[in-house]
């Protein structure tokens, strides 16, 4: 028999948080910097540095409470992790003292910490004496209460004034594993037996063709995964295909554009619903198409992947209209923020109307490629109005050849349910998208 794995160490998981909040407090990507960690300790860093991310705003107010001086920023960050970790009892992953002890031996057997490990051992021990003290004096303080930004808490007040606090208390729990069930080899309610029969539980049919676990599980583990029976993927973000296609001709040979189109979810699902579709698939990053080509594989399905630049076409189109364009834009990502909790750290306020320049100037360089009668597809992963119904109003302005369809608009978690045209079924907890429609009228004879 062999021996059991031995779980690591707390403070060899709390170096590498804290070196994870570090990255991500410097501007760098909490996902980057969770692959460069060693894969025996991956998931329980991932783990902590997730729930470091969801609190770090109330880490960041006890923090300055404790310390006249904002320390360097690798102490601050090891601080910072006890914190976030420990400040709510009923929440923490350990008790106190063993996260104060946990913290205190991973400063000492660290060279940019070793000297401060016993004021961190007096900052987390006093905040152990004065813990409920110290946390209701933060409650004052906004970015503490809603562990986001200030600026990023007034856009949402802004942008959705009846909303924001549901907004803000929902990103803060973790986002549901959610499946597409490829609906050309099998049904949702067959692939539903397929899960209870694997012991997976049968989970919950959400939008046209998706179901949503119960419980997360690796994805090697769901059946017919590798198979390509089904994808991983948000259940709004399920719907782009079905919006685009939806009313467009039967015939084979529709030409369809995918033009942001890493890492391929999208484009699979087009040709699962047109395998007889010709796709063009974009993406400006090389190794981001070597994802599209991995995922077109597995689903047995086949496009033409360019890496090349959506905003210049002239480097890359063949000069043939297409009948459908799918333009998921460059946006802050500010409706996935479940999945990514470091986004709203990363994210600056100028951001979201930067964005907005390079969503329109896409939509005006796309836009001569769609034939008459075709339709185009804007969508973003973001909550911000500043990316969704105001970039498409001053679009329409622009335009007069192009008409708004019926399209979602704003799908924002638990506020705007979607009905009509694309399935019975609610979509239950999901990602933040905006939607919308156009079709390309025929030029005046």
């Amino acid at each position: 028999m062999s021996a059991a794995v031995q779980a690591p160490p707390l403070w060899q998981l709390l170096q590498h948080t804290a070196a994870a909040v570090q990255a991500v407090g410097a501007g760098k990507s909490l996902t980057a910097q969770l692959d460069a960690v060693p894969s025996a300790l991956r998931p329980g860093v991932q783990a902590l540095s997730f729930q470091v991310m969801r609190q770090l705003g109330r880490a960041r107010a006890l923090r300055a409470l404790l310390a006249n001086r904002k320390p360097s920023a690798a102490v601050d960050a090891l601080l910072c992790c006890a914190l976030a970790l420990g400040w709510d009892e009923t929440q923490a992953p350990y008790p106190g003292h063993t996260l104060v002890s946990q913290a205190v031996e991973a400063a000492r057997r660290q060279r940019q910490t070793q000297a401060q490990a016993g004021f961190i051992n007096a900052c987390l021990r006093r905040f152990l004496r004065e813990r409920a003290a110290l946390v209701a004096q933060t409650d004052a303080d906004p970015q503490a209460l809603w562990n986001h930004p200030l600026w990023w808490i007034e856009r949402l007040q802004r942008d959705y004034p009846e909303h924001w606090q549901h907004l803000l208390a929902r990103t803060q729990q973790p986002a549901p594993m959610t499946l597409r069930v490829n609906t050309q080899r099998t049904s949702v309610a067959n692939y539903q037996e397929r899960l209870q029969g694997a012991g997976l539980g049968e989970g919950q049919a959400v939008g046209p063709c998706g179901v949503q676990l119960d419980q997360a599980v690796p994805v090697h583990q769901l059946p017919g995964f590798d198979e390509g029976i089904v994808s991983v993927q948000d259940a709004a973000a399920q719907l782009a295909a079905p919006l685009l296609l939806q009313g467009l001709p039967q015939r084979p040979g529709l030409r369809v554009l995918d033009a942001c189109a890493a890492p391929g979810g999208k484009t699979g699902h087009l040709l699962e619903m047109r395998p007889d579709a010709e796709v063009v698939a974009l993406e400006i990053d090389e190794s981001r198409c070597a994802r599209i080509h991995q995922n077109l594989q597995r689903l047995s399905v086949q496009a033409k992947v360019l890496c090349a630049d959506a905003s210049e076409p002239q480097q890359w189109w063949d000069g043939h209209l297409f009948d459908a364009i799918l333009l998921d834009a460059p946006c802050t990502a500010s409706g996935i923020v479940r999945r990514h909790p470091d986004v709203r750290w990363l994210r600056r306020p100028e951001d979201s109307a930067q964005l907005a320049q390079t969503q329109q100037s896409l939509l005006d360089k796309l836009w001569p490629l769609l034939a008459p009668g075709g339709r185009l597809l804007y969508c973003t992963c973001s909550q911000f109005r500043t990316e969704g119904d105001e970039v498409m109003a001053a679009f329409l302005r622009r335009n007069t050849q192009a008409r708004l369809l019926p399209s979602p608009g704003h799908l924002t978690p638990g506020v705007k349910p979607l009905g009509g045209s694309l399935g019975d079924n609610p979509l239950g907890e999901h990602d933040g998208f905006y939607y919308a429609l156009l079709e390309k009228a025929a030029p005046n004879p």
